[in-house]
């Protein structure tokens, strides 16, 4: 009897999360290799859950009838029920040995008949909460849009946060992605910070690419990261991977730029209603910890306190810089005053230790007083950059500044249009911790503290800086 033909017919659904991976492309070993042998086991036992083995079925002997000829080719044997398959992922758990052997037993043994788009987005979830600092993220703001007349001139739009049903939201921004491309979305709750990760993986319309390879359901550089810190308005953008170079076929799905610009868009209006439009604001902050995101740009109390501030966030003295009853705070050199006495009780004790080794017993940075930086200088230095010190909450691990005068020139006479004219000069600063750096750069005598700008001493929180005329401007990043 012959085969009916395939019809295609056009629909604007997202990729199914059944949707299989021929287990063997060559490329799922990487994506399963980057996970740790306890963390495959895991993701492995989590499928194998009585509540998810039907959306993640292995491989039985009942499916053999209607398999395919190779099946006597396997190394392993095709087990009866799911208690079997758990039983031999236990033995793996108990007998030490290497990942290899957990991933060749998923794809060549139990899932040989595929991976489905869930299970992969799975692996690269739970590798991203193992590394939170593996990706570089952006920091927008969601802001809501009034119109002039509608809008409290009290009231800041970023103070509108929306409400989001993630079932609700995963529909509308379909919507708004599914005329451009192909995609599969996956949302899943971070193990370990407040927010929630939303997975985007895109190809191209199928209409127009029918045969398109089984590397492209596993290519990182289609995929796209969004990610909702709780309770505040911003969200947090990143791409999985830039190494691939696109292809004039996959033009719109690999430009990383156009994707970005693809799911920016989409998700103020997938949180937008018909009368409560958002929209997203760039922030200037880029980094690779979450973790510096949320305290920057998150719900803690540390969110407007960097810097000079940080004297109030650490709660180091009473009061507010807003409060407006009169000043019941102290200046920088009060404040040393009063803690060096108390640095200098400890002294004896710390004669008595190894150099550069603290009370504890663990080796520590180097304090302010072995630098015998002039009282002056450390002044200036607890005035710009707070008394933090040396380790920072939220370490910054990159720091990019395009100078737009050029030299030479006053700023009065420049042309208006420099604004939109290239860069003249350039600077990267990168390290595990910029500010911290720049700091020790003050304590050194390289730099003026008193001169310097407000974003290179972190009080402004930004991790990239287009300088006009001596003044930090604002521009979209998009």
């Amino acid at each position: 009897m012959a085969r009916p033909k395939t019809i295609r017919a056009p629909t604007t659904a997202s990729l199914p999360s059944n949707l299989r991976i021929p287990s063997t492309t060559p490329s799922l070993v990487k994506s399963f290799g980057k996970l740790t042998r306890q963390a495959l086991l895991d993701l492995v036992f989590y499928w194998l859950d009585d509540r998810n083995v039907q959306s993640f079925a292995p491989y039985l002997e009942q499916d053999e009838a209607e398999g395919t000829d190779d099946e006597e080719l396997s190394p392993y044997p095709t087990e009866q029920t799911i208690d079997d398959v758990r039983n031999a992922y236990q033995e793996l758990q108990v007998r030490k040995g290497g990942k290899r052997e957990v991933i060749d037993r998923i794809l060549e043994g139990d899932w040989r008949h595929g991976i489905t788009l869930r299970q992969l987005a799975m692996v690269d979830i739970r590798y991203m909460n193992d590394h939170p600092s593996s990706l570089r993220w952006t920091a927008l703001e969601l802001t809501r849009i009034f119109a002039d007349s509608a809008q409290p001139p009290e009231i800041d739009a970023s103070a509108y946060i929306p409400r989001v049903h993630a079932s609700t939201f995963l529909s509308n921004i379909q919507k708004q992605i599914s005329p451009l491309v192909k995609a599969h979305y996956y949302l899943a709750r971070s193990s370990a910070l407040p927010l929630t990760f939303l997975r985007i993986f895109v190809i191209n319309s199928p209409y127009q690419n029918p045969r398109q390879p089984p590397e492209t359901l596993t290519d990182s550089s289609r995929v796209i990261y969004v990610a909702f810190p709780d309770s505040c308005p911003f969200v947090y953008t990143s791409i999985a991977s830039t190494g691939s170079k696109p292809s004039s076929t996959h033009a719109v799905a690999t430009d990383t730029r156009s994707l970005q610009r693809i799911v920016r868009d989409a998700v103020p209006k997938a949180l937008s209603l018909p009368q409560e439009r958002y929209t997203l604001k760039a922030t200037s902050l880029t980094a690779k910890s979450l973790q510096a995101l949320l305290a920057l740009r998150g719900p803690g109390r540390s969110n407007r306190a960097h810097g000079a501030f940080s004297i109030f966030a650490d709660a180091v003295i009473e009061g507010s810089p807003l409060d407006p009853r009169p000043p019941n705070t102290v200046s920088p050199e009060e404040y040393m005053n009063r803690t060096e006495p108390e640095k200098d009780s400890n002294k004896d004790t710390e004669d008595h230790k190894e150099p550069g080794t603290s009370a504890t017993g663990k080796k520590s940075r180097p304090s302010e007083q072995d630098t015998h930086i002039p009282k002056k200088r450390k002044l200036a230095i607890h005035s710009r950059f707070g008394t933090s010190g040396y380790l920072s909450s939220a370490p910054l691990d990159r720091l990019d500044v395009r100078l737009l005068d050029r030299p030479g020139t006053e700023g009065d006479d420049e042309d208006d249009d420099a604004d939109h004219a290239p860069p003249s000069l350039s600077l990267t600063f990168a390290g595990s911790d910029v500010i911290s750096g720049i700091r020790k750069l003050a304590e050194l005598g390289v730099v003026d503290p008193e001169r310097m700008p407000s974003w290179m001493t972190g009080e402004e929180a930004v991790s990239m800086a287009v300088v006009h005329r001596g003044h930090r401007v604002v521009k979209d990043s998009g």
